[in-house]
């Protein structure tokens, strides 16, 4: 006879192991996480135009840039309280600023700051209506 076996579900806990539970993300941070993650890159790259420009020393260009691109990613973690979406707004001014230094990273960084508008308006709308939902619907152990 053929046997048929299943894969494990990758899912399950082990056996003897609680499973654990993970933190529900709201939309706001899921969002801001995603741009962020995004202008990382974006930043990285303008880093090294300045620097092969030579609009600033070397040091100065690539450490500025580091040290921009150490605030992006301390923000990310941070996004779920109210000083990570500060420190995210930070972030674009200072990306913003790098415009005059060379003037195209104006465009680039206009168009970041739009889309981290737009997810930090919606997601908190998002977020808003997600608390209203769950604040409506009855706690299933009073039932």
């Amino acid at each position: 006879m053929l046997e048929v076996t299943t894969a494990p579900d990758p899912s399950a806990a082990p056996a003897g192991r609680p499973g654990r539970v993970r933190r529900r993300r709201s939309t706001t941070e899921s969002l801001g996480s995603i741009v962020i993650s995004f202008e990382v890159v974006i930043v990285f790259l303008a880093a090294l135009v300045v620097f092969g420009l030579g609009r600033l020393p070397a040091a100065l260009a690539l450490g500025g840039g580091g040290a921009l691109l150490l605030l992006m990613i301390v923000t990310v973690p941070l996004l779920r309280y109210p000083v990570g979406v500060w420190l995210g707004w930070i972030a674009q001014a200072v990306f913003f600023a790098a415009g005059f230094l060379v003037s195209e990273i104006f465009f680039v960084a206009a168009i970041f700051i739009g889309i981290w508008t737009y997810c930090m308006v919606m997601g908190g709308r998002l977020d808003r209506a997600r608390r209203a939902a769950e604040a409506a619907e009855p706690d299933p152990s009073s039932l």
